[in-house]
């Protein structure tokens, strides 16, 4: 029987674990399915090394003016734009500081769009068009590794001077892995269902984004210690939150928090520094900015995590 219907990357072949799973009861298709999913940590702890370095170039970018943009085609792209869309609310970031780009655009979103990822010129074209620059960092994000979008688009960054990573589930081309400034590959192995890379490669793609920007809001001082300091407040949830991180970090009851919050502007980080160093918003700005928006210089260590 021929071979040539075999193909090398990881995401296309087929997983001999599921290759019944048409004939499983929905329990048995549940544990299989968690099984390979439990397979998906590790892996993405094997890239650990390659992560640390794609945080460094996006951690540079910021530093220097500069935004992480990533860009996908189908799955890929969906979760780049996600993760892009969930760092204002986060972090305090502005939507143009990371920028998601998926292949056919905003419908891409919600539904496939036939041949979008094939399209090189678009691929370049996004490049262009949202002006990517030596100060950017593009991270092209591709299960198979060989999206042509993503390709195309990382070829043209690279050209114009952007620094570039790939997030792969699969051994990408040798001229992607020669001049991506690094690769992050996570070989999760053959999916439940054969291709459907919305599985194990998703699910992988998802913790290392979430690292990415995690990684490198960090390291820019969004946190202190553990606590979301920089959030934006736009929604009861996140109003609640914030309440309560000033109320832990300060010892002020709930309607002081608040107060004080509405005299920092809505910032949390502004609010802390107010109220743990007796200044108004201003001077506390201030010493937030001079501190590159650390807050352990200026009020020293986030009080102890309490048991629950």
């Amino acid at each position: 029987m021929p071979d040539d219907y075999l193909d090398p990357r990881l995401t296309e072949r087929r997983n001999p674990r599921t290759a019944t799973i048409d004939t499983a009861s929905a329990l048995e298709i549940v544990d299989l399915v968690g099984a390979e999913d439990a397979i998906v940590p590790a892996a993405v702890a094997g890239a650990r090394q390659e992560i640390a370095r794609a945080i460094e170039l996006i951690e540079a970018a910021f530093r220097a003016g500069g935004r992480l943009v990533y860009v996908g085609a189908g799955t890929s792209g969906r979760l780049g734009v996600l993760d892009a869309a969930e760092c204002p609310p986060t972090f305090g970031t502005p939507p143009e500081m990371v920028v998601g780009i998926i292949a056919g655009g905003l419908p891409a979103l919600v539904r496939s769009v036939e041949g979008a990822e094939d399209d090189v010129n678009a691929g370049i074209g996004e490049m262009d068009a949202r002006r990517v620059s030596p100060k950017d960092c593009v991270v092209g994000i591709a299960a198979s590794g060989t999206t042509p979008f993503v390709r195309a688009a990382l070829s043209r960054a690279q050209t114009l001077g952007a620094r570039t990573a790939l997030v792969s589930m699969s051994e990408p081309p040798k001229l992607l892995r020669e001049t991506c400034d690094v690769c992050i590959v996570v070989p999760v192995g053959a999916e439940v269902v054969t291709g459907s890379t919305r599985m194990k490669s998703g699910t992988a793609t998802k913790l290392v984004l979430n690292m990415l920007t995690t990684g490198a809001m960090i390291r820019l001082g969004k946190t202190w210690g553990n606590l979301m300091v920089d959030l934006r407040a736009w929604n009861d949830k996140l109003v609640d939150r914030s309440r309560r991180i000033i109320m832990e970090t300060t010892g002020l009851d709930r309607e002081q928090a608040g107060a004080v919050l509405d005299a920092a502007g809505g910032s949390v980080k502004t609010a802390i520094v107010m109220a743990r160093c007796g200044v108004d918003r201003g001077a506390a700005e201030r010493l937030v900015d001079q501190h590159a928006g650390r807050l352990r210089p200026i009020v020293g260590d986030p009080p102890p995590v309490r048991p629950a």
